[in-house]
């Protein structure tokens, strides 16, 4: 998953992400409003954690934004106002879950797990398209029931697929999934090149009834066959 956390105490922030890198997360991070509003701006992220006591703005109302806008993140508030009446407003303006400060790491990564079953696999903990399954909390993938070994971009290439069956990806926003921010700058793709050919060879290899195929000029779309 790419996650953008918005805090703006130091300690918390860099304690939080160090911990999701560990469990393989792509990690933005803004500490403030205003920091957080030209990342969102730009970039898409599949979770969004928000503090919304920012020095210089009021996190509900970036939330309000983000919601308002259609944007499709997954929203979980972690802050320290923590009675019913904010964990209401909270939740009924739109955020996924609310995390009162202070937590557990776990528990922020089982928080961030039960977002992304709900939010992108249909509340299943494993997505399945064709005979390939990916599961993102073990990091598995198989095909036809047998596990298909992949390296760690490959696997959160297939999985940023499985999630978009039939959507066309351009190659710089599928490199800034899955790499991060501002990868999308790099003077060419020969990285989304080599790990794409690995990937697609691996799935034919492997008797998949699913395919990632170039679409010239715009990217790639992964299909049923």
């Amino acid at each position: 998953m790419k996650i953008l956390i918005i805090e703006d105490e130091p300690s918390l922030r860099e304690l939080m992400e160090r911990s999701l890198r560990k469990e393989q997360h792509v990690v933005e991070t803004a500490r403030t409003y205003a920091e957080a509003e030209d990342k969102l701006a730009v970039y898409a992220y599949d979770c969004v954690l928000l503090d919304i006591m920012l020095p210089d703005g009021d996190g509900l109302r970036l939330l309000g934004e983000l919601k308002s806008s259609g944007r499709k993140e997954a929203v979980i508030i972690i802050s320290a106002r923590d009675s019913l009446e904010d964990r209401i407003r909270g939740l009924e303006d739109g955020a996924d879950d609310y995390l009162p400060k202070p937590f557990h790491l776990a528990e922020l990564s089982a928080r961030i797990r039960s977002v992304a079953r709900r939010t992108m696999g249909g509340g299943r903990s494993g997505i399945t398209l064709g005979n390939v399954t990916v599961e993102p909390e073990s990091f598995r993938a198989s095909v036809g029931g047998r596990e298909l070994p992949l390296l760690k971009k490959e696997f959160d290439i297939l999985s940023y697929f499985m999630q978009r069956p039939g959507h066309v990806i351009d190659k710089a926003v599928l490199a800034e999934a899955v790499w991060g921010d501002h990868v999308d700058q790099a003077d060419n793709f020969n990285f989304v090149y080599s790990q794409m050919k690995n990937l697609r060879r691996k799935l034919e290899e492997a008797g998949a009834t699913i395919e990632i195929k170039a679409v010239y000029g715009f990217g790639y779309k992964l299909v049923e066959n």
